[in-house]
């Protein structure tokens, strides 16, 4: 069995849907569910799938290797971010293979600080045709590292950020959880 973590600084939606689509697979289960923020509703969205769930802070994340033990006491083979909005620290980049999904097309509206409403109120405020996601692998920069897969929307005249929201979402959901089974897979 495969086994994913799911690292996540929100809601969750994205974990969610992660969840239910690995909960019946015959060789790939969502593990955990971890978030920097004790309050994140993310947190509940796992427990009321069952899957274990916990938060860390800051020390344990970047001065400290308590986080990465805890990962690799889990054999965990791949970790995912959902919406996390810390930089990911080079140990644990060097012992995972690490997704990110980002609501845009990279490399355009990415970096620190770019995330959220706040990409879609910059594709709309600067009058883009298209956006989409971006799923690509973790490295040491923000929004950065090979990507597994884009896919595009258009950005229509009447749009506001949370219509483009919308539909990145749905894209979001749709191909996230294909593009993860497809890495285990190969």
């Amino acid at each position: 069995m495969k086994n994913i973590t799911i690292l996540a600084s929100g809601s969750g939606t994205n974990a969610q849907n992660i969840i239910q689509y690995f909960q019946d697979h015959p060789t790939i289960r969502v593990d955990s569910v971890w978030s920097n923020r004790s309050d994140a509703y993310v947190l509940e969205r796992a427990a009321k799938y069952g899957i274990e769930y916990g938060s860390f802070n800051r020390k344990e994340f970047y001065d400290s290797e308590d986080f990465l033990n805890r990962l690799k006491r889990r054999n965990i083979d791949l970790v995912v971010l959902a919406g996390f909005l810390w930089l990911v620290p080079t140990n644990l980049i060097q012992a995972f293979p690490i997704i990110n999904i980002h609501p845009a097309l990279l490399p355009t509206y990415g970096g620190k600080g770019m995330y959220g409403m706040k990409v879609h109120e910059a594709v709309v405020a600067n009058r883009e045709k298209e956006s989409g996601i971006t799923i690509h692998m973790v490295d040491e920069v923000y929004d950065h590292g090979a990507v597994l897969r884009q896919e595009r929307c258009p950005v229509l005249p009447d749009d506001t950020p949370e219509s483009l929201a919308k539909r990145i979402h749905q894209l979001e959901y749709q191909y996230f959880p294909e593009v993860i089974e497809n890495f285990l897979l190969k």
